[in-house]
């Protein structure tokens, strides 16, 4: 991805919230964002790029809304016009560029992609394709779809917005606990996208994983509730182990290699603090629990002395709330570290026909398959979890690690 690239996707959510609410159309205020980002392409390689990246796109783009409403004409329109000229003029007339903040309205427009109306695929899709930039394409990946679907869904969601008045505003209080769950499931999902780019030319992306942080602290100030504190208290875990997860020789490294010396104390306490103010609730749900392993990965000195018969019985714990192959997967993994390898290995094959298509699934079957001597096995599993593997990085690794098995072998 180039340097104006990056610049757009790192802007374009706060800017693109911001179009959304003055318009109310957020089909339109993406085609005003286009535009805007157009024009930035052909001249900022010649008179350079501003300071403010985000005011200069923001003020653009406002314009261009400004055209493309005027083009509508129609009597609700003129009202939004005035609103967004009379804005206009104050942006541009009363604050330095490089003073210009954007307004942050992506709080109203993750609950508006998170609304009732539309079904949890579309509110998913719809705020990665919003708020994080995210193209069709990478979607597609993380929900194991077409293009062509998550397309069309992107586009149905926008239309079902606009055409039911759905509105850009955080709602009241007693319709959060129903708009809740949707929106802690965006978070988390962009969080995990950070981790697997489709272009595979890094391991992370940092846009998506800080956005993703950042929208569950904004999420626990405005209503911290046990399972709101619990997902920002997970992700503020991993990313703690950031630093740890590459370094100069080695693009990638397993959790059970990092030097955990590079881990971010403050955000695993900052993590631990939200846990313990969730345990107050006495109110258990998946992201507190899936937070409570991360904690005992955190609090272990290293790989070998971490509690695994204790994190085994969180994901069963979590597997009774939400019954997934992919969680008893981790559970089966759990248990081997737990030195329960045999039954283990017996628990993760009989997945095979729910996971059959889910690389980390080969992945795990490789290394049970490699500790219970099984070599010709373990290097066609690895082969599968190669095949599926978007990312160079993971696939690097993985070709490193078959390598290692046909010596073994």
């Amino acid at each position: 991805m180039n340097n104006l690239a990056r610049i757009f996707r790192a802007e374009s959510g706060k800017v693109l919230a911001s179009l959304a609410y003055w318009s109310r159309d957020l089909q339109l205020a993406e085609d005003a964002l286009q535009d805007a980002c157009e024009q930035a392409a052909s001249k900022w390689p010649i008179q350079g790029v501003p300071s403010n990246t985000g005011a200069w796109l923001h003020l653009v783009a406002k314009r261009k809304l400004i055209d493309k409403l005027r083009q509508q004409q129609s009597q609700k329109n003129d009202q939004k016009l005035r609103l967004i000229e009379e804005s206009l003029y104050v942006d541009s007339d009363t604050i330095a560029e490089t003073e210009y903040e954007v307004p942050d309205e992506r709080l109203r427009l993750i609950f508006t992609c998170c609304h009732p109306a539309l079904n949890e695929e579309a509110q998913v899709a719809l705020t990665l394709r919003t708020l994080c930039g995210l193209e069709v394409r990478e979607i597609a990946r993380a929900y194991l779809t077409s293009e062509a679907a998550i397309g069309q869904r992107i586009t149905r969601a926008k239309k079902k917005i606009r055409d039911a008045g759905i509105s850009y505003e955080v709602p009241k209080s007693e319709q959060l606990s129903v708009r809740l769950p949707s929106v802690l499931k965006v978070i988390y999902l962009i969080y995990n996208e950070s981790y697997t780019a489709y272009q595979g030319q890094s391991l992370t992306r940092l846009d998506l994983a800080s956005e993703a942080v950042r929208l569950s602290l904004v999420m626990v100030k405005l209503i911290p509730n046990p399972e709101v504190l619990g997902l920002a208290a997970l992700m503020l875990f991993h990313d703690s182990r950031r630093l740890s997860r590459c370094s100069d020789v080695e693009p990638y490294i397993p959790l059970e290699q990092q030097d955990r010396s590079f881990w971010d104390q403050k955000q695993i306490e900052q993590a631990n603090q939200f846990i313990q103010q969730a345990l107050q609730f006495k109110q258990r749900g998946p992201y507190q629990i899936q937070a409570a392993i991360s904690a005992l990965h955190a609090k272990a000195k290293s790989w070998e002395t971490t509690d695994w018969p204790q994190i085994q019985l969180l994901y069963m714990s979590l597997l009774q709330l939400q019954p997934s192959p992919v969680i008893a997967l981790n559970l089966g993994i759990a248990k081997a570290n737990a030195g329960q390898v045999q039954q283990a290995y017996s628990d993760v094959l009989a997945l095979s026909g729910a996971l059959q298509h889910y690389q980390p699934y080969h992945a795990a079957c490789a290394e049970l398959e490699s500790r219970l001597l099984l070599s010709e096995k373990a290097y066609c599993s690895i082969s599968k979890a190669i095949g599926l593997t978007k990312n160079s990085i993971e696939r690097d690794f993985l070709i490193k690690k078959r390598g290692l098995l046909a010596q073994k072998g």
